[in-house]
């Protein structure tokens, strides 16, 4: 995948079930992370330490589904 190019949407499955946009039904995904950021490690410049999580943006609505790691 080139730095520029859209990753393609897939299907994912959460749990052993399929995952199905809550808006528009749609199954097809694109998957993101994104750093959850709090006030004080952003305060101290430690934003680097925070969690992150999975998004999935659906294909169709682009509504985002977040899911924490492991």
């Amino acid at each position: 995948m080139g730095l520029f190019k859209k990753a393609e949407a897939q299907q994912v499955s959460v749990k052993g079930h399929q995952l199905h946009c809550p808006v528009c039904s749609e199954t097809l995904f694109y998957q993101r992370e994104a750093q959850l950021n709090t006030a004080v490690a952003s305060f101290f410049n430690f934003d680097w330490a925070n969690r992150s999580a999975i998004c999935f943006v659906c294909a169709n609505c682009t509504h985002i589904s977040w899911f924490l790691g492991e």
